[in-house]
């Protein structure tokens, strides 16, 4: 089953608490071609994070939350933040983003 857009959103507002409990995450959205509707079996999803200020998480954390949002969607996830995007595609990107 293919999944939408809509599904992806339901289940990362389904999982905000924990994410913020556990990895200090404030917002959480998505972008690429899941947010467009343009993903194929080959895509993986864009996600966008959002630290609680003040708070930063080491890279284990990170690459532990990426694994933990991989195993929930059921797709691979590529994880970023707003800080580490390019500036040349960091409008475009915002621009597109979902969030939960």
């Amino acid at each position: 089953m293919k999944m939408e857009n809509k599904d992806i959103k339901s289940k990362l507002e389904r999982l905000k608490p924990v994410l913020k409990e556990r990895y200090q995450v404030e917002t959480i959205g998505f972008f690429g071609s899941y947010a467009r509707g343009e993903q194929n079996q080959k895509s993986d999803i864009d996600i966008l994070v959002e630290f609680i200020e003040g708070n930063s998480i080491d890279l284990f954390d990170f690459i532990e939350l990426e694994d933990f949002l991989t195993r929930q969607l059921g797709v691979k996830v590529d994880l970023a933040t707003k800080k580490a995007l390019k500036p040349l595609i960091k409008e475009q990107i915002l621009k597109e983003t979902i969030y939960a």
